[in-house]
């Protein structure tokens, strides 16, 4: 009921504007896009003109295969901006759409957000202490299992008939996919329906694997990283990394989901540096212990199951303390 009345003011909203811009996460990831052609498709079908903001400059190396994908698709392609553009084409009527975040610090072009008079927040993370301000309409559901799960059942609520081509609905399953690690965790009985939807308008996952495919060196990159770890008190895997090797933050994220496919493991956390230089904490968990908690301890967050942090002027055997004390912290004051 709740996700009918949101997709009826989401129209309300999109019908009231003179276009619509959607904006993701700095570097977004496949859910970000997916979710982000999803709002395009709410814009497309209640006949207003429709822009994602991308920088191809800061696109990870697992979306760019999708991007590839993008590019070949006129039509599709022609909807993407670069945040320059974004701002050019700002109306008093344009309406911001904010997918798979709610931290003004953590958008693409967080000026969209001082410029524009109406935003619209979809997230599946769980509400942290920042937050964009004054926001027209929210939709943040933290047990959903991607934005692009949200913004499915958005689209299957709007009064007109939606169409979708092939790649339109692959990238918004492919979302989905990647959130869930191929539907394995945060999944209920709403992920596999929107599934269904996205399956029914042309999705195809034979597609979907290509898209996820990765080469042999991050393979091998990622194993490095992972044979580094070790158990800390009950189900707690830690690897870090070494303090002059810096990884992808994709690929620092792919090592904690791997760890997680461990026997006895509950949790994982990999610490190491970003390719920006930045030292980035990654955490995983099947549901039973609260990640984001933990990270919030260390001033990050994200979701139940999916969250990270990034840290300044820290070292690893630094922020390998700092992420044991917080575990203890959340575990009672022991880590058994």
């Amino acid at each position: 009921m709740r996700a009918r009345v949101i997709s009826h003011a989401l129209r309300d909203f999109v019908r009231e504007s003179n276009q619509v811009i959607v904006m993701g996460h700095k570097t977004p990831d496949m859910d970000a896009i997916g979710a982000s052609i999803g709002v395009l498709k709410v814009a497309e079908v209640n006949d207003k003109d429709a822009y994602i903001v991308v920088d191809n400059e800061n696109v990870s190396p697992d979306v760019q295969k999708l991007m590839d994908e993008v590019e070949n698709h006129e039509y599709l392609w022609s909807r993407f901006i670069s945040p320059a553009e974004a701002l050019e084409q700002l109306t008093k009527q344009t309406l911001l759409v904010v997918v798979d975040t709610h931290k003004p610090s953590l958008v693409i072009e967080p000026k969209l957000l001082e410029r524009v008079h109406r935003v619209v927040v979809l997230d599946h993370h769980r509400r942290g202490e920042e937050f964009i301000e004054n926001p027209a309409l929210v939709y943040m559901e933290p047990y959903a299992s991607s934005a692009s799960e949200l913004v499915t059942e958005l689209l299957e609520y709007q009064p007109n008939k939606v169409k979708m081509d092939a790649l339109e609905a692959t990238a918004m399953l492919a979302g989905m996919m990647v959130d869930t690690k191929h539907f394995s965790i945060r999944t209920g009985s709403r992920t596999f329906e929107a599934a269904s939807y996205l399956k029914a308008n042309g999705a195809d996952t034979t597609a979907v694997q290509l898209l996820l495919k990765e080469d042999l060196e991050n393979y091998n990159e990622r194993s490095k990283l992972i044979s580094r770890s070790v158990i800390y008190g009950n189900g707690m895997a830690i690897a870090r990394g070494e303090e002059n090797q810096s990884y992808h933050q994709v690929l620092i994220a792919q090592a904690a989901d791997t760890l997680l496919t461990m026997n006895d493991v509950r949790a994982s956390f990999v610490i190491s540096y970003r390719s920006d230089g930045r030292l980035s904490v990654s955490a995983r968990s099947l549901g039973d212990v609260n990640v984001q908690v933990i990270m919030e301890k260390l001033g990050g967050g994200g979701h139940l199951t999916n969250a990270a942090t990034q840290m300044d002027d820290t070292t690893l055997l630094e922020a390998e303390s700092m992420l044991k004390e917080a575990i203890d912290q959340y575990l009672g004051g022991t880590s058994k």
